[in-house]
């Protein structure tokens, strides 16, 4: 039993994999250069989403990819639309270049980010225990988008929502209670709020993680997809 369990894992994480790379192959990037440049402005959630195995997977599709990430833990869109107003230079910003090669630069600010490259997309996302209540989403995501789009070099660029992921049932969280500590009430939340986004920005493309980890956890993986009841679990989850 042991062993048909490992196999079907296996064979889950491989149907995974086909069909990103069926997705990202179709991609290309709005320049034209061969290379995809992707940027986040988000937390933890982006680092567990980006930060570990998406230049490997894009490499296996046969795409150059230069991925920048502006950390700050438990960052929400609300505090992004602060951080803007006061030009504050107090995030981490991973980008990991065309070699794969991590590079760190802390203190950045937003404005600095966008200025780096000449980003074919930016993601937004919110921060996981408000991803699935539309009003936080709207009041915060519209400032943020508007600024991201008058400071960004590529005018061009196609702009990201990334759908964060449901907690598992036995998380103690302080933001499970914003849904009664249900996770299919907040998975669905978090899909409600996914699907309205594009009514008030306009959003290219919804990157649907929290619906991967769902659909994974009636896989024989389970509700085990985390490693502390909320951030991916390493490396399986992410």
């Amino acid at each position: 039993m042991e062993i048909l369990t490992i196999s079907l894992i296996h064979i889950y994480l491989f149907i995974i994999l086909l069909q990103f790379q069926v997705v990202l192959a179709q991609e290309t990037s709005p320049n034209d250069d061969d290379v995809m440049k992707v940027l986040a402005i988000g937390n933890s959630f982006s680092e567990d989403a980006i930060e570990s195995h998406l230049f490997e997977l894009a490499k296996e599709a046969g795409k150059t990819v230069i991925i920048g990430n502006l950390y700050i833990g438990g960052a929400s869109l609300g505090l992004g639309n602060d951080n803007i107003h006061k030009n504050a230079s107090i995030y981490s910003y991973r980008k990991i270049g065309v070699d794969g090669s991590k590079r760190t630069f802390e203190k950045t600010s937003i404005l600095t980010a966008l200025k780096d490259e000449h980003w074919d997309y930016v993601s937004f996302q919110e921060v996981s225990q408000l991803s699935g209540i539309l009003d936080s989403v709207q009041k915060n995501i519209v400032p943020v988008y508007q600024y991201v789009k008058d400071q960004v070099i590529n005018k061009d660029v196609k702009y990201i929502y990334h759908q964060t992921w449901a907690y598992a049932q036995n998380s103690t969280h302080d933001g499970f209670n914003n849904y009664d500590k249900d996770q299919l009430k907040m998975y669905q939340a978090i899909v409600n709020v996914s699907q309205k986004v594009k009514d008030f920005v306009p959003i290219n493309l919804v990157i649907p993680a929290g619906t991967a980890i769902q659909n994974g956890r009636t896989s024989v993986i389970g509700d085990n997809f985390t490693r502390d009841g909320y951030h991916l679990s390493i490396p399986m989850g992410r």
